[in-house]
């Protein structure tokens, strides 16, 4: 297993073993975790505050995920072989349609991780900027 796919069971298992016990869950947050596998690709897991941990193509957490978790399957559904523009453009156009509002390049923050650079990245906003330009234009 990747270092992230044994951080992700503990992590998992840890939560898993508070649910146990019930004056003691200080874990009710979900955590989503992305890594890059030199044999499968990008992988994304989810681990909630229960302790069950899922991998996914793409996914949401928060007040709105089961609507954005829709909006993601159709549009992943439509196009399933993504190149970085297009996923990064698709987590913006979901976050757009979903909270109904437009972003400015300081609004949002986007990280990345790739074949050609595995370390979690954080786009700096003149990129992002670069992004949201490109989805105004597609509208």
């Amino acid at each position: 297993k990747q270092w992230y796919q044994r951080r992700v069971a503990i992590t998992a298992g840890i939560g898993q073993s508070y649910t146990q016990i019930a004056h003691m869950r200080p874990l009710g947050c979900c955590m989503i975790v992305i890594g890059w596998d030199e044999e499968k690709g990008a992988q994304l897991y989810r681990v909630d505050p229960s302790g069950f941990y899922c991998g996914f193509r793409a996914c949401s957490a928060g007040s709105k995920q089961i609507e954005s978790n829709n909006y993601l399957e159709k549009k992943i559904k439509k196009n399933t072989m993504m190149n970085k523009q297009d996923v990064i453009l698709t987590a913006i156009a979901t976050l757009s349609h979903v909270l109904a509002a437009d972003f400015k390049p300081s609004e949002i923050e986007i990280g990345v991780v790739s074949k050609d650079n595995p370390a979690f990245t954080v786009l700096p906003e003149a990129e992002v900027d670069r992004y949201l330009t490109i989805l105004a234009e597609k509208d």
